[in-house]
């Protein structure tokens, strides 16, 4: 099967178009010392349905040696204890970048609104690091709603690529 895989970028914070809402009872936090098996809860809870599998695999000591990386850092989204969603931010020292490397809802967070509330927070904490720009890449695999979703937080595309998926 082939997927079209879109990378978007926004290459100055004046490009950015928030959607914060109300949701009072939503925490979004960075977490200082995530554990693999939160690290792992967030990637299959939200990653599955749409075929995320390159880190599915990971053991505790490879999902551990990632998140000691200094130019990660995992950001956690619950709602009532929940959780509801996740991103996680990589700096790119090659070029000043961040990039918004995973990004998602827990599928019962889906269709509340969390997403653009979400990725604002996201896109928030991503330009706090001062980066030449902030990126992100979504494919025709990822929800539907995911790409309209950056494009109105002003994310414009600059490639696009058809990959085999397996």
């Amino acid at each position: 099967m082939q997927a079209t895989r879109t990378y978007l970028e926004l290459t100055n914070p004046d490009q950015f178009r928030p959607a914060l809402g109300a949701f009072p009872d939503l925490l979004v936090e960075r977490v200082e010392r995530p554990t693999p098996a939160l690290y792992r809860r967030c990637y299959r809870t939200v990653g599955e349905a749409y075929h995320w599998r390159d880190r599915w695999d990971w053991s505790d000591a490879e999902i551990g040696a990632h998140l000691a990386l200094p130019e990660i850092t995992l950001h956690v989204a619950t709602l009532q204890a929940a959780l509801a969603g996740w991103y996680e931010l990589r700096r790119v020292p090659e070029d000043g970048s961040v990039e918004i490397a995973y990004f998602g809802l827990a599928p019962d967070a889906i269709g509340q609104g969390l997403g653009k509330h979400l990725l604002s927070c996201a896109v928030r904490d991503a330009w706090a690091l001062r980066p030449s720009r902030v990126w992100l890449h979504t494919c025709t695999l990822d929800h539907p709603h995911a790409l309209p979703n950056y494009q109105r937080r002003g994310f414009v595309p600059y490639k696009t690529e058809v990959y085999e998926v397996t």
